[in-house]
């Protein structure tokens, strides 16, 4: 039986619906074709496949596929080993250690401020829009354009 490896630092999964057996593959840490067989030995393992046979995996699978690899590569389980661990996930609560971010107090800090700066940006964008739209329509009717009814000012009948 081989040793188990250490714990591999893996880089954060990006936040997007579909990836490529390329880019999971290096999400992971593991080829391609490991990925391939993995499919046909762990039945909670099925990408979507189109165009061809391609295959794209979802954001759960690569969190199954991270867990499969430590469960194998980091913990020394055999493919059976593994297969019947994740099948007992439901009795014991995952270690999944991407599901939860921590961060220190200074980090919430900036990532509050670094937010509360992107919503006034937001916000100011907003309104520049808004005001464009509300000059727009008060320039339509200055120049009495789509106005029928040059007589005078408009009644509080005509307004409702």
């Amino acid at each position: 039986m081989t040793r188990p490896e250490p714990a591999v630092v893996l880089p954060p999964i990006p936040a997007k619906r579909y990836f490529t057996i390329g880019e999971v593959s290096e999400l992971c840490g593991v080829k391609p074709h490991v990925l391939r067989y993995w499919e046909q030995e762990f039945t909670q393992l099925k990408p979507v496949k189109r165009r061809g046979n391609r295959r794209y995996y979802q954001h759960h699978e690569v969190l199954l596929i991270r867990r499969i690899r430590s469960l194998l590569y980091e913990q020394g389980f055999t493919i059976s080993g593994a297969r019947n661990r994740l099948g007992d996930a439901r009795e014991a609560p995952p270690h999944d250690h991407d599901a939860a971010v921590r961060f220190t107090g200074a980090e919430m800090q900036a990532l509050r401020a670094e937010l509360n700066g992107v919503s006034t940006v937001l916000a100011e964008a907003l309104g520049s829009i808004r005001q464009g739209a509300s000059d727009a329509n008060g320039d339509v009717s200055k120049t009495g354009a789509g106005n029928t009814n040059n007589s005078g000012p408009a009644s509080n009948d005509d307004m409702h």
